[in-house]
């Protein structure tokens, strides 16, 4: 299992864009994708929202997540992304959802 590496970009806001409506979230330094997405209408299965279930994993298109998750491997992370816990280090971060 990994762990999850430092935080660096938990002070920056980003947007996130779902793919399939064309809906664009500012997701401010402290607030989760998922908070974001829910507050919108959006809906995301948790559990755990701590990034050691996976069951938030999330296939993202485009932009360059940060991962703070402790369940993913080197490569999931190249397409998927859990969104209770992961920022990112791009402007906008584009979701398959």
């Amino acid at each position: 299992m990994d762990s999850a590496p430092s935080t660096t970009s938990a002070a920056v806001e980003f947007s996130v864009r779902l793919a399939r409506t064309g809906l664009v979230l500012g997701v401010p330094h402290d607030r989760s994708i998922v908070e974001v997405l829910r507050e919108a209408g959006v809906d995301v299965s948790t559990s755990c929202e701590a990034g050691l279930c996976a069951t938030c994993k999330t296939r993202y298109l485009a932009g360059t997540p940060e991962h703070h998750d402790f369940i993913l491997n080197d490569e999931e992370r190249q397409r998927f992304v859990t969104i209770c816990c992961a920022r990112a280090n791009s402007d906008v971060l584009v979701l398959d959802l």
